[in-house]
């Protein structure tokens, strides 16, 4: 019986979310709880990779029950043996042929900024970037350039072996964060490169600093050429939100 996760996890403490050769990872850990539990290793799926240091409040993983172990209380009993910064938010049978990965449909991100001068909350130093004052108008209109169907290289980070860099972006937008000093851009696509959402951000950090224009964000694009682009926005203020299907 396949089953699929839902995953909230505070990612300051792990390499991200795929198995690698050396550190935690969030998959590592969930394929480890599976094997207190039912004494047999069992593989975990997701929806994407996170890089180190990136949160989660909707990955989306999927699995293949043991025989025999098909009706234990997944969500709790992950939840009583996974660590505290990681928690099942919700387990459900799915079809036998769902996919985490493949069969998404669109992923969105949260990036949350600290844009306050006067002061910064130390408590939110693993989950903000503190840029200081920014002017949300340009920000707005450099966004605007990024939306629909284009070839996003420039916004590609080297690592991966990909043939196909087009993407779609279906939306980016502003809001107020839990703290009125917080601005939260929400980044929604049709998937998404290698540390492509956090280029995104730098990108619109350097228009909301007016340090680029939105045509100067329309031949970054173009140029097909990552060296043009501003560097990659900190980790630790992205997060995964959600997986559509």
């Amino acid at each position: 019986m396949r089953f699929m996760l839902i995953l909230a996890y505070d990612g300051t403490a792990y390499q991200g979310w795929q198995i690698q050769d050396k550190g935690l990872t969030i998959q590592a850990e969930v394929e480890k709880a599976m094997f207190r539990i039912c004494c047999k290793h069992v593989r975990i799926h997701g929806a994407g990779r996170t890089d180190a240091g990136v949160h989660a409040l909707g990955q989306v993983a999927h699995f293949d029950s043991p025989q025999g172990f098909e009706h234990i209380p997944w969500q709790r009993a992950l939840n009583s043996v996974l660590p505290h910064n990681i928690r099942i938010v919700d387990c459900r049978e799915a079809a036998r042929d769902f996919h985490a990965r493949f069969c998404a449909l669109t992923k969105e991100y949260f990036y949350t900024l600290w844009i306050s001068s006067a002061f910064f909350y130390p408590q939110r130093r693993n989950f903000v970037w503190n840029t200081g004052h920014l002017e949300i108008q340009p920000m707005k209109e450099a966004a605007g350039r990024l939306l629909g169907t284009h070839d996003f290289t420039s916004f590609m980070n080297k690592g991966t072996q990909i043939k196909d860099t087009t993407r779609t972006i279906l939306d980016i937008s502003f809001q107020t964060g839990s703290f009125p000093q917080e601005l939260v851009l929400s980044i929604r696509a049709s998937g998404f490169l290698k540390q492509m959402a956090r280029n995104i951000v730098g990108v619109l950090v350097q228009a909301g600093r007016n340090r680029l224009s939105p045509s100067d964000i329309s031949s970054i694009l173009q140029s097909r050429d990552r060296t043009l682009a501003p560097a990659t926005a900190p980790a630790r203020g992205l997060c995964l939100a959600r997986v559509e299907y």
